[in-house]
């Protein structure tokens, strides 16, 4: 048994555990991906990088500038732009906009979690498909292995039993998990503020293209797209790159445009007429002809309306909290504010260790 389990390892779930492994408590983190991070996520496919879930850093915030700065020493992450651009409605000219400096990781965005989740004890793809209560009033979480593969050695399932449970994933998945429960373990109004939040979908492209690019290689590396019916958003991804072999662009398309084809499930066609849509509205012919595409679909990208509440506590008999991006803010400073919360909390409700004012003091990431 552990002191604590956490259900996800994106950047809340790490930040929690980090605070609580200092103070001294066993804590186990469960992921159902095969990768860290979440959102802050980067695909590895032709020989190359690609990040296609939280694409940089814009600092923000004390917390945010100090873990960019604490990253930049450690050279996981560097400037990439200053200088952004914006596609009016109806016109294929690009204004320059200039702004505060956008950090991002050559190596790829998941850098970033990794860094995060430095000595900690996770299991990867292990979804848990159910919570409960043993006779002993302790958590059991009863998992199954995510990854299908003949060559899996951890394809068996999984039970893990805790004193206190984090839930570090997106609302609508917590929803799910805890309404197994019961409310004679869990009241109904902590499930009514969980099944309040919802999320805008997105849909990224991941595109590479001859080395040879038939068009002029843009002056832009991020560019935002506006009033646009499908896309949000196009990087130069492999500008990010200290050595790339290719130029590599990530599209994300509008949440009104992923909301449609959420459900689709052949999905490079849907990658197809967002290239198509990106080319014409950029005058920029090669795009719609990649030599290879992958598309991924983020069901729970961003929070619509966030919770003012930085974690969510449940009253139950043992601690159950639960956190993400959806409490208190959003993106990467919001999650880690929760996870900071979350930690804080659980904490208050266990042995009341000396818990460290911010991840950021931690002597592991001196």
């Amino acid at each position: 048994m552990t002191d604590i389990a956490i259900i996800g390892a994106g950047i809340a779930g790490l930040v929690c555990a980090q605070q609580l492994t200092q103070a001294g408590y066993s804590v186990v983190v469960v992921e159902k991906s095969r990768g860290l991070g979440g959102r802050v996520a980067t695909r590895r496919l032709h020989d190359t990088r690609a990040d296609h879930g939280a694409c940089y850093l814009k600092p923000k915030g004390e917390l945010l500038q100090g873990f960019v700065k604490l990253l930049s020493q450690h050279n996981i992450v560097e400037v990439w732009t200053d200088t952004y651009y914006e596609l009016p409605a109806n016109s294929h000219l690009p204004i320059k906009k200039s702004g505060s400096p956008c950090y991002t990781a050559p190596t790829g965005m998941s850098a970033i979690a990794k860094f995060l989740a430095q000595d900690l004890d996770i299991l990867l793809n292990q979804r848990v498909t159910k919570i409960d209560l043993t006779p002993e009033n302790i958590w059991r979480l009863s998992c199954v292995s995510s990854n299908t593969s003949p060559s899996n050695n951890d394809s068996e399932n999984k039970e893990i039993t805790a004193k206190a449970l984090v839930v570090a994933i997106p609302a609508p998945q917590a929803t799910t998990l805890l309404e197994s429960l019961g409310n004679g373990v869990i009241n109904s109004a902590f499930l009514d503020q969980l099944r309040s939040v919802d999320f805008h979908p997105c849909i990224s492209v991941m595109a590479g293209y001859s080395s040879v690019f038939d068009t002029k290689i843009p002056e832009w590396k991020a560019l935002n797209f506006s009033e646009n019916n499908a896309l949000a958003w196009i990087g130069f991804d492999s500008s990010k790159r200290h050595q790339s072999h290719q130029p590599v662009f990530v599209v994300q398309s509008s949440s009104e445009f992923a909301q449609i084809h959420l459900e689709t499930e052949e999905l490079q066609s849907v990658g197809e007429k967002m290239l198509q849509s990106a080319s014409e509205s950029l005058m920029l012919e090669t795009l719609k002809t990649p030599e290879w595409m992958q598309v991924h679909r983020w069901r729970y990208a961003f929070p619509r309306h966030p919770l003012s509440e930085k974690c969510l506590s449940a009253q139950t008999i043992l601690p159950l909290v639960c956190c993400g991006d959806w409490c208190g803010g959003n993106l990467i400073g919001g999650a880690m504010d929760s996870g900071l919360a979350a930690a804080k909390d659980i904490n208050a409700q266990l042995e009341q260790k000396v818990l460290l004012d911010s991840f950021l003091e931690n002597p592991k990431f001196s």
